[in-house]
Order: structure tokens, then sequence, then C-alpha cells
């Protein structure tokens, strides 16, 4: 048990978190980490990979010796998750964690790092940056970690992650971790070409009996509608994911229209509006975040049970991260996915890839049910029949125009002003008709 190899502080600590036994990944990395051996950890996503990771290398760290561990992560939120994990378990050790991500003040980073502190956390471009200015020492460096492997190796990052690596000492031991091996494996041996100890505990772990995975069939005009109706189950709160950020804007638009309560979280916003929005989530101000695959990736937001995608997930990885979101650590959730009759055979195959059994559910009587009434299930088929003429026809239904969200072309003229400018045009016409009517031929 790794409790037994941690400090009387942690071990008070993992009890006030009510934590029982370690999770598999954190058992399996903990003294290859803690011999300094170059790991690459593969574990599914919500298997306890950061305690992971963070517990056996923040033993190694010396308090008041500057630089000396750095956790590169995929994303903002990640990195202030991250963070924030670390200094609770770091303040323990009397050690000082930063946090460097994009998007945030670099000046205000800059003087936080005078302050030598011991951990750092951040995303590649923005330490990448501070290495080159000579800000970031790493003379001390003793251990680099990658979370989300998969996702820090692609087009775009990888040439960041290369160059820091390069600029670390000899001496320096990795760590990489991912949720798939397939993915992260070839890219790692790209650029390291030390002995790593793979570490795969994904078939130990086998799936999560308490998710449940579904599919929703509703037309593509209909998916919005599919969405009004998640918000009024009960004790419904739950990610919605899109592929486009285009049609998650279409779509927050016309909730918000129809009053009901979102937050979104893309790629194109902020940092405080990302912030804003997470925070919205989490104190259940609002019960659906709408988002793509940015927060697929290693957010974590506790006790959320439901996952929605809208549409079918691009790739089986895709579904696989989107579904780590619930289930965490063996907790119940449920994932429903909204499919077409031409999409569900790609939602067959990625179950197949997975392993996984998906079923159909519906939505009735504020519940998702496996069957519906018989005199409900002869309304649906005329709803899709209606939707499938609609569709041939380019027009919408009458239950799609009451969820289109306004055209911004539309006129904004108020109903009292169109029946007085109306009356006024009427008059108007029988006052012309009026003398129209008077002026008769001259006598001859």
């Amino acid at each position: 048990m790794i409790q037994e190899n941690l400090p009387a502080v942690w071990q008070k600590r993992w009890a006030e978190n009510h934590f029982l036994a370690p999770s598999l990944i954190q058992t399996a990395v903990f003294e290859p980490l803690q011999s300094g051996k170059d790991v690459v950890g593969i574990s599914p996503t919500g298997s306890g990979k950061t305690l992971a990771y963070l517990l056996p290398t923040l033993l190694k760290v010396i308090p008041g010796q500057g630089n000396q561990l750095l956790i590169l992560v995929s994303s903002q939120e990640l990195g202030i998750q991250v963070a924030e994990v670390a200094r609770v378990w770091g303040k323990d050790l009397g050690l000082k964690v930063q946090s460097l991500i994009g998007g945030a003040n670099v000046n205000r980073q800059i003087e936080k790092l005078k302050e030598k502190p011991e951990v750092l956390v951040g995303t590649p471009g923005r330490v990448n940056e501070l290495m080159k200015q000579k800000k970031v020492k790493t003379q001390q460096m003793k251990a680099v970690i990658l979370d989300e492997a998969d996702q820090l190796l692609q087009q775009g990052t990888i040439e960041f992650v290369d160059q820091i690596l390069r600029t670390l000492p000899q001496e320096t031991h990795y760590a990489f971790f991912s949720a798939t091996a397939d993915v992260a494996l070839p890219a790692i041996r790209q650029i390291v070409q030390t002995d790593l100890e793979v570490i795969d505990v994904t078939d130990l772990n086998p799936e999560n009996e308490r998710v449940n995975h579904y599919y929703l069939n509703y037309s593509k005009r209909q998916v919005v509608e599919a969405l009004r109706r998640f918000a009024h189950l009960k004790d419904f709160q739950g990610f919605v994911f899109f592929n486009q950020l285009s049609e998650l804007g279409s779509a927050e638009e016309k909730l918000l229209y129809n009053q009901i309560l979102v937050a979104s979280l893309a790629s194109d916003q902020s940092k405080d509006a990302r912030k804003k929005a997470l925070n919205r989530f989490r104190d259940g101000s609002v019960r659906q975040l709408l988002t793509t695959d940015l927060a697929s990736r290693g957010l974590d937001v506790a006790n959320v049970p439901f996952v929605i995608n809208a549409e079918v997930p691009l790739t089986k990885e895709s579904y696989l991260h989107r579904a780590g979101r619930i289930g965490r650590m063996g907790a119940a959730g449920t994932i429903v996915t909204i499919v077409q009759d031409n999409t569900l055979r790609d939602l067959k195959r990625i179950a197949r890839d997975l392993e996984i059994t998906v079923t159909e559910t519906f939505i009735y009587g504020g519940e998702l049910v496996a069957e519906l009434p018989e005199k409900y299930r002869v309304e649906v088929t005329k709803r899709k029949n209606s939707d499938k003429t609609s569709v041939n026809k380019g027009k919408m239904t009458p239950k799609e125009k009451s969820f289109a969200a306004p055209s911004k072309e539309r006129s904004v003229t108020t109903r009292p002003e169109e029946k007085k400018r109306k009356k006024k045009k009427s008059k108007t016409a029988k006052q012309k008709n009026k003398g129209a009517r008077k002026k008769t031929p001259p006598a001859m």
C-alpha cells in the first residue's frame, strides 16, 4: 500500500479526503517514479493519474532549491486544476507551486518566478517562451511530466515540447501519462531516446459497469429540442459535446433564447470567460455546459452524472475521453449520444471498437426510459416523417420554428406599431378612393 510510504502529514490528508485504496495507476507507478525511472503511464480517464504522478515526484523535490519539477499540460483549465492539487499536497512539504499557462498575465508570472518556486505547471507555449527569456531555471530540474501526452505531442504543440526537453539537463527524468497507448507511445518514442518503463493498467481496469451508454434518435433539426428535454430531467447536470464550434454557438443561442440556462466552454473564449463558465457549472447555476473536445481533456468537475454527445464523436478516442468526464473513480454515470438514422452506424462502430454496449433510450415523463408507450411511439413516428418532409422542402417544422433564435436581420418593429401602421395605410387608401368617387366628369 502506497499510503505506508507517505509522510505522516500526507497520510492525514489522505484520510481527510476520504480516499480508500489507491487506484491501479497510483499503485503501479509509485515505486518506479520514486526510484527515478523514466515512465509511461497508461490509464483510463478519471482513474487518478494526477495524484499518481504528483505524490512520488513531489517527495523527491527539496524545498528552497529552485525550479525542480516541471509539469506540462494540454490546456489552461487542466493547468489550473493540476496546480491547485499540487499546491495542496506541496504545501505540506513546504513547496511553492507556480502555474505558467498561456492567456494569463506573463509579467505577473515572471514576478512569481523570482520567488523560485520548486514546482512549475504550464502549457508548452508559455513555458518555452519563459525558458527562452531565461526566466525558468533548468539547472536543478529533476523531472518533467507530460499530462495528456497524446495531446501534447500533436502538431502545434510537439515543437514546443521538443524544444523544452532539449533545454533540460541530461539527468532529468521523464514521465508521460495518457489514456490511450496507441496514440501516445509512437509520439513519445520519436522525441525521447531513453529506456522507458511502460505501465499500462487499462486491461486491469475493466469498463466501469456503473456507466450506462445510450443513444437517442432525433433528427438533426431536433437536437436543440432534445437538449431542452434533457434540461428538465430530474437531477440532470451534464457536459454537452459538439464536434464543431459553429454547431455549439447555434445551439447555445437557441437554448438561451428559449430560456434554457446553459454555459459554454470554447477555445475562442478568454481565460476569464472560461473560468466563469466552469464556476457556474460547478455551483449548479447552469445544468448544461456546452463544449467541444476542449473540456474532455483532464477537466475534473465532481459528481457530474451525464455526458451528452450532441452528435456522434469523430473518433473512438474522442468518445473515450468524453465518457471520462463521468464515472470517475468508479462513480455511476450516463452517456447519451444523439444520432440520426445515417449516423447510428458510426456510433455502433465506435462501440464495437471500445467493446461497450450502447442501447437505445427515450425521454418520457421526465426520465430516460427503455420503451415508449404505444400511443407516444405513433406520435414519434409521425414527428420523424414530418421532419423528413420538412428537410426535403427546406422548411422548418412548427416545433423547430419555436426553437429558432430570432434572425439578426429580422425587423424589430413591435406588433402594436405594425397594427397602427397598417390602420393608417388602410385609412389613407379609403380617403383616396373617396376622393376618386367625387371627381365626376364636367357637364357637357
